[in-house]
């Protein structure tokens, strides 16, 4: 029987027939891609764009009145022997102010000695000022002031001259994001190069995987550029694309790759090879590629700008990447055949790569035991990841503090730690917005100086409270001084005390609508939105999953298992996340220390990222179970073949995907140790224990019921590859091998070189 070819094969040929055309076309589109978007530029988000809730319905309020609040920023001047009375003190604090306003990018500088920000101890004073313009670009002008800061801070050694406030703080997380991501980008290409070179032995070989993850990746940030005028982007969403690019850019060539190599092992002519190739792996690709981008589709759902900037990203690189797996790799081993092997490493060169019967012996023996004894391997196995998910019970997510996220010794933190212990209460307040259309009218005037009296009374807030009235603009903005460090249990409690005066006093006032924002207050309503968008984000994804995976396997077992193993992988990596950034468990070894909560966003952004990249295995593994169940083998050795053809480059797979998601371990932002550590772990975790162990004991117990498919569900679309069938040229017996279709091509196969 001949089946008909799938599109991976359709694209294959078409590739192959037209080589120079696709790989060309492959780099007109990367240059392409990267110049449109260098040209239109890029959009970022905004506070208007970020705002959720209450807070974010101000932040609408101040975008649609058109009021641009500026950055607000301080300079902490601090003596540990005399107090703001000596003449030192007198004359730092004269020098400082002078050239703050030297630089011509500030305004409104203030002298604490006429604002009163005297420190109890009459040993710490603090400037303000403003940074002009928008205050979202503020941190890219701000460091004209950072200098003039330092030269009085080198002309009055013996005081503290330091600059904190927003874009001070935007501008040196910036400058650390920047050096971690070039960091993460030096790393990861050479790491994965180098795990190639020790898989295959052979230059050409290891370098077309990368560099199609790099082109891959670079064309895909040209992209981003462009569609973030109609979805703003941040600073999150280039590291995730570089973390997702290079991870399933590198694994999807590598899938092909093994597979055309193998059967050229096989003794198959090169046509029929990469045909072969295109039908099998080529077809995993485009399954797995498809159920990554359903998955990364879910970050929309949330309704949070950063989650659909991140998820645009990551789905950007990965159609890209997709893309070029079953377009211009076929092309280039058309175009190379057997010289994809030239280059070879003495040593490495000489280790032989054949087909799966020659696999990892230690994977043969593991699967032996676990096919022999799958009741009780299936129960270890589960024990193991719900002992490791079981701290997932206590997590404990928050809003990380730029104290929390940052190294300890970095120097804004150590600012806003010594800010905070000279002046009780969060150097950045909540921020109350009022609109009305008599904004300055006895009824609100009023209403203000009860809003006042309540809210100090609650004894949860306190002195200064500022008003602003923008008359023209029918809105006030009223800033009250909290407790706490902004994102704290003691914050919170003010906020929430904050919160029930409002109404009951500017939101009285008839016509007036007046909500509560600010560092605290945004921080609670993200948190809120992530709470509530969590189900349907996980109902969505979970049942698209188990939607692909039945169309693809034609099996409702089949699809039905890998979502419950991709949950116990994703719970474990939780579990550990917890362990590691709750308690403090290893902490150290990763340079960095108990923090004492998971970031918010983090579990969100984890399922939907691994549930992804988990697929990638999953769809690679069972693909090739089905092969062999297709082709006339029971279910124990289908499982047995399958397990052991792809173990090699499972394993490779992983320990690339591992040492690049490590790579973000070590970088000094906790959020992005949290995601490598994370990402690492579930995919370790995922392709040893989920597909070694687990997944071949659950479809050894479960026999020839893994292949239930009820019949009216048979009517549903087929997303199968099929039969792989006769796929050579010329049809017949390919060179040295038994005949492509009805048998095992693992038969008469003889390990070779690559």
């Amino acid at each position: 029987m001949t089946t008909r070819p799938g599109l991976a094969v359709a694209i294959g040929d078409w590739s192959a027939r037209n080589r120079r055309t696709a790989v060309f076309g492959w780099l007109l589109f990367v240059v392409l891609a990267t110049a449109i978007g260098t040209m239109t530029g890029t959009v970022k988000t905004t506070d208007a764009d970020n705002g959720v809730g209450e807070s974010g319905r101000a932040a609408r309020i101040l975008d649609q009145a058109g009021i641009q609040q500026p950055a607000a920023e301080s300079v902490l001047v601090q003596s540990e022997s005399f107090t703001v009375t000596d003449p030192r003190f007198t004359a730092a604090v004269a020098d400082t102010v002078s050239a703050l306003r030297a630089t011509h990018q500030v305004a409104d500088v203030h002298s604490p000695y006429d604002t009163g920000a005297i420190s109890p101890d009459k040993r710490s004073a603090l400037i303000d000022f403003v940074v002009t313009g928008d205050r979202n670009t503020a941190a890219d002008r701000v460091q004209p002031v950072l200098d003039a800061v330092a030269a009085t801070q080198r002309a009055h050694k013996e005081l503290r001259v330091e600059e904190f406030g927003e874009a001070g703080a935007k501008k040196n997380f910036g400058d650390i994001f920047a050096d971690d991501f070039a960091r993460a980008e030096y790393s990861a290409v050479p790491l994965a190069l180098g795990i190639l070179l020790v898989v295959f032995g052979a230059v050409v070989a290891a370098v077309l995987p990368v560099v199609l993850a790099v082109t891959a990746f670079v064309g895909a940030f040209g992209l981003l550029a462009l569609s973030s005028h109609l979805i703003p982007t941040d600073d999150n969403a280039a590291s995730v694309m570089l973390l997702v690019g290079l991870a399933v850019g590198v694994d999807y060539c590598l899938f092909y790759l093994r597979r055309e190599r193998e059967e050229r092992a096989a003794g198959r002519d090169a046509g029929t090879a990469l045909r072969i190739a295109a039908a099998t792996s080529g077809h995993s690709v485009l399954v797995s590629g498809l159920t990554v981008i359903v998955a990364l589709a879910g970050m929309f759902l949330t309704g949070i700008a950063t989650f659909k900037a991140m998820g645009m990203a990551a789905i950007l690189v990965v159609v890209v990447a997709v893309l070029g797996s079953v377009t211009v790799l076929p092309a280039l081993l058309s175009m190379l055949g057997d010289r994809v092997a030239k280059g070879r490493i003495p040593l490495l060169g000489r280790k032989r790569t054949g087909d799966g019967e020659s696999g990892s012996r230690l994977w043969r023996a593991v699967l032996g035991r676990v096919l022999d004894r799958p009741v009780i391997a299936a129960a270890l196995s589960t024990v193991v990841l719900l002992a490791l998910a079981a701290p997932l019970i206590g997590m404990r997510t928050a809003q990380l503090t730029p104290a929390q996220e940052l190294p300890r010794d970095n120097p804004v933190v150590l600012t806003g730690q010594r800010i905070a212990h000279a002046f009780p209460g969060n150097p950045l307040p909540a921020r109350v917005v009022v609109r009305a259309k008599d904004i300055d009218g006895p009824a609100m005037r009023a209403a203000v100086t009860d809003f006042k009296r309540q809210a100090l009374a609650t004894k949860q807030v306190f002195e200064p409270v500022t008003v602003t009235v923008h008359a023209e603009r029918s809105v006030a903005v009223i800033d009250v001084s909290l407790p706490g460090s902004g994102t704290d249990e003691t914050s919170t409690r003010a906020l929430d005390a904050l919160r029930t005066v409002v109404p009951r006093t500017l939101g009285a006032v008839s016509g007036a609508e007046a909500a509560v924002t600010g560092t605290t207050a945004m921080s609670a309503d993200f948190s809120d939105q992530l709470s509530g968008s969590a189900l349907p984000v996980f109902g969505f994804v979970l049942a698209l999953c188990f939607v692909l995976m039945l169309l693809s396997f034609r099996s409702v077992v089949i699809a039905l298992t890998a979502v419950v193993l991709n949950l116990l992988s994703v719970g474990a990596a939780y579990g550990v996340l917890t362990l590691v950034f709750q308690h403090g468990v290893g902490a150290s070894l990763l340079g960095t220390y108990k923090v004492g909560a998971v970031a918010s966003w983090m579990p969100l952004f984890l399922f939907v990222i691994l549930f992804g990249l988990s697929m990638d295995y999953h769809v690679f593994v069972v693909s090739r179970i089905k092969e062999g169940h297709d082709r006339g083998l029971s279910t124990r050795d289908a499982i047995a073949r399958g397990i052991s053809s792809t173990a090699g480059v499972v394993t490779s797979a992983a320990v690339i995907m591992v040492g690049v998601f490590a790579i973000f371990g070590t970088l000094s932002v906790v959020s992005m140790k949290q995601i490598g550590v994370g990402l690492a772990v579930a995919v370790l975790i995922d392709a040893t224990v989920i597909r070694g162990v687990l997944l071949p004991a659950v479809m050894a117990l479960l026999g020839d019921r893994n292949w239930i498919m009820p019949g009216w569900l048979r009517k549903l679309p087929d997303l199968s590859h099929g039969e792989v069938g006769d796929l050579s040229a010329d049809p017949g017996p390919a060179r040295g091998a038994g005949q492509v279709q009805g048998q095992d091509l693992s038969q008469g196969q003889e390990t070779v070189r690559l």
